[in-house]
């Protein structure tokens, strides 16, 4: 095969991976709106659509020579043609089989066209064998339609293609004008370098005449100032040259008048140019922007899916609706919410939706009902809210958490409002839940939802109410890239504040500060605000006040979050428009910082990140009132583990990942083992598996709470029981955490093991 043939088919396979995403988004949607009740012409006219959908994934498949594909869609093909002729019942077993092969297509798809390892994926003979055991669908013939024969054998080496985006025709035909209109501007930009060019030359030719004349002055000074000759003679001699540089004067005085013009005219004709490429450039981003916009429907398809396939997992019968998904954001900006949105939803199946049976008790329908809106907001931005009707949130289990914590103190617990308590679920680390498992209870989904929306320039609300549910607001800007921001220096640095955030700028008189609990504090409107130095927050050397000549501090108010605070700075520059441009690695990341923004003569100047900064802030007066000695703390001793599990490979390395972690580990052999080195020594945490010989991890787990001395030592169970009444059970004999092998991660065990001990 030659290097061209390689590179048509690998753009083929990258065009099927586009099209393959398409027809698996599409059959996922129908099977959920199969599952609905419907009237038989609307449920037919669904079967139909399935069908087609996956006639024309196996010949696209075919085309491409993925057999596994092909035969898989074969067999669903087969199932549905027996659906459509009324000689199959769509049943809820059916149902489930139709959803399994999905899922096994979409695992296939993953290994095959984009290139993941998957070593978990059904294989392709056994969604067959699956497909044909439903009853009346075996032994059928393949239904018509006509499939061109593979053209070429594709690798599935060849890897995934580039990552791709439909735009609509306006779009591009918009995008094609404003590049059209950038031509005149190419045009003009080379008659203003020929005009340029003539000028230079003009000077040239003048340079050389003024050295002429220079000359002859250079003659008329030397004879006047010839000793033994009077001023009339040396006149007389050198008239010639004197008059030469009257004329020179003469000429040189209506050049400059004319080299004026043409650099008013030159002038005047780049500030036009200037202008009216302003505009188009601004167009012409303005349509970029718009090129990227997509839909809110296109970054939602999988998400009805998502909360099915969580609600059947957890027992439980969940609908989720959608409202103005047609509302059209950043591509990029969507890409970014994907994963909050998936915690929120997930937060909400797991913690929020009670089981049917709950809800009946309860007065509700059995089904629980999770929704997300979409909505415009003035200023350029969009509102998404998720809300569910479960049981909100528990007020007093999240404050027992944040004490349990240390987030607050007692007398702060106490004084704060259910809405003030509620807030704290975004702290990272807290969590409600009985128990962690491999999805929930790790306490870093709302964290991160928090820090993901506030990095996009953005805020999250959170409203709850005991046993009615719970809503999440969020506001983002519905571009991303440019916008204002407050230009500030602090020392001998700028350093610029998103304008959305800045309350307002004022001066105040130093001597109006005032210190109270160690913490500065001014008062603005007749009313106390905390005040901090930018430069201290920032870790920079500070300006003395005796470098403030009328004796004012120079400061803006930030407020975020329901957080105000006003930060002192050196000097407020203004208010411009920047263009912002992340942090690439290794500083994806960096505390107070934002990004970076590029203002005049390539000055680069770090965009802050307001959220950080009051974080910051509120530390960095903890760390002042803190004394020095408790940075010499001495080091604390490690924790003691204890490790039963009874096969000797699996017990070697939960040893050696537990001790590479910093623990001190002991191990037992099964139950009984464990329980006897319990009450001869003293360990901060047992990990034990759940099957084994004499006493299992369950009955060791009760054993355990049964005992007074050891009945708060946290358990955590690795086991290969993955189902959900076994992670119940779990619940039940009051397991701190439930991790299940199948998905087991030695990073995610030594975080939940550090955040129990």
């Amino acid at each position: 095969m030659t290097q061209d043939d390689e590179s048509f088919l690998k753009r083929l396979l990258a065009t099927f991976k586009v099209e393959a995403d398409e027809h698996v988004a599409a059959m996922s949607s129908l099977l959920l709106e199969l599952e609905q009740p419907a009237a038989p012409e609307l449920a037919a006219q669904r079967i139909e659509a399935l069908f087609r959908e996956a006639h024309s994934l196996k010949g696209a498949a075919r085309s491409v020579n993925l057999a596994d594909i092909e035969r898989v869609c074969q067999a669903l093909e087969r199932v549905l043609s027996t659906l459509k002729r009324g000689e199959l019942a769509l049943s809820a077993d059916l149902l489930a089989a139709l959803n399994r092969t999905l899922d096994g297509l979409t695992q296939l798809l993953a290994r095959d066209v984009g290139g993941q390892p998957m070593p978990d994926a059904v294989p392709a003979s056994r969604l067959v064998h699956a497909l044909e055991a439903v009853p009346g669908a075996a032994d059928l013939p393949e239904p018509a339609g006509q499939a061109e024969p593979a053209a070429h054998a594709v690798p599935l080496s060849a890897g995934p293609g580039a990552d791709t985006v439909r735009i609509a025709a306006t779009k591009l035909e918009a995008l094609l004008l404003r590049a059209e209109d950038l031509q005149a501007f190419k045009f003009s930009a080379d008659h203003l370098a020929e005009e340029q060019h003539a000028l230079g030359n003009t000077l040239f030719e003048w340079r050389r005449e003024w050295n002429k004349s220079a000359r002859h002055a250079r003659v008329v000074q030397r004879a006047l100032a010839k000793p033994g000759h009077a001023a009339g003679d040396a006149l007389a001699v050198n008239l010639r040259a004197l008059a030469q540089v009257f004329d020179a004067v003469e000429r040189d005085e209506l050049f400059i008048k004319s080299l004026g013009e043409r650099f008013a005219q030159l002038e005047r004709v780049a500030a036009q140019e200037r202008r009216a490429l302003a505009g188009v450039v601004d167009k012409l981003l303005d349509d970029m922007k718009q090129a990227l916009m997509l839909p809110f429907a296109s970054f939602l398809e999988g998400m009805p899916k998502l909360v099915r396939d969580l609600a059947r997992d957890s027992g439980k019968e969940v609908d989720l609706t959608m409202q103005g998904t047609a509302l059209e954001i950043d591509r990029r900006l969507l890409e970014q919410m994907k994963t909050p949105l998936i915690h929120l939803l997930r937060n909400a199946v797991d913690h929020g939706i009670e089981s049917p049976d709950e809800r009946r008790r309860a007065g509700k329908p059995a089904r629980g009902r999770i929704a997300i809106e979409v909505a415009a907001r003035e200023g350029n931005r969009i509102e998404l809210v998720v809300a569910d009707d479960g049981a909100g949130i528990d007020v007093q289990r999240v404050k027992a958490k944040a004490s349990q914590l240390g987030l607050q103190s007692a007398a702060g617990l106490a004084a704060m409002s259910d809405a003030q308590a509620c807030v704290l679920v975004f702290e990272s680390g807290l969590s409600t839940s009985p128990l962690l498992t491999d999805l929930s209870g790790h306490g870093l989904g709302l964290a991160i939802v928090r820090e993901k929306v506030e990095r996009l320039g953005g805020t999250v609300e959170l409203s709850a109410r005991s046993g009615a549910g719970t809503r999440f607001v969020i506001v983002l800007p519905a571009t991303l890239a440019t916008f204002r921001g407050l230009l500030v220096g602090v020392g001998d640095h700028q350093f610029v504040l998103p304008s959305r955030s800045v309350e307002r700028v004022a001066r105040v008189k130093e001597g109006g500060v005032r210190t109270v609990a160690n913490r500065e504090s001014i008062e603005l409107d007749g009313q106390a605000l905390s005040l901090v130095r930018l430069a201290a927050v920032l870790g920079l050397p500070e300006r003395g006040p005796a470098r403030r000549d009328d004796g004012h501090l120079p400061l803006a108010v930030l407020a975020h979050g329901g957080r105000r605070m006003a930060f002192a700075v050196d000097e407020v520059i203004g208010d411009q428009e920047v263009l912002v441009k992340p942090l690439g690695p290794p500083l994806k990341r960096v505390r107070n910082v934002a990004g970076a923004t590029v203002l005049g003569a390539g000055r680069v100047v770090p965009l802050l990140n307001v959220a950080d900064l009051l974080k910051s802030a509120l530390h960095a007066g903890a760390a002042r009132a803190a004394p020095a000695a408790a940075a010499r703390a001495p080091e604390a001793p490690p924790r003691s583990l204890l490790v039963v599990e009874d096969s000797i490979t699996s017990r070697a390395l939960l040893k050696g990942i537990l001790e590479s972690a910093g623990y001190r580990v002991s191990t037992a052999v099964d139950g009984m083992d464990a329980l006897t080195r319990l009450q001869t020594g003293r360990f901060d945490l047992v990990v034990s598996d759940v099957e084994m010989p004499r006493m299992d991890g369950f009955e060791l787990t009760t054993r355990i709470r049964a005992d007074k001395r050891l009945t708060e030592l946290p358990v955590v169970l690795v086991t290969a029981l993955g189902s959900r009444e076994d992670k119940e059970r779990g619940v039940e004999v009051g397991a701190n955490a439930y991790i299940v092998k199948s998905s087991f991660d030695q990073a995610n065990l030594v975080d939940v093991i550090g955040a129990l001990v």
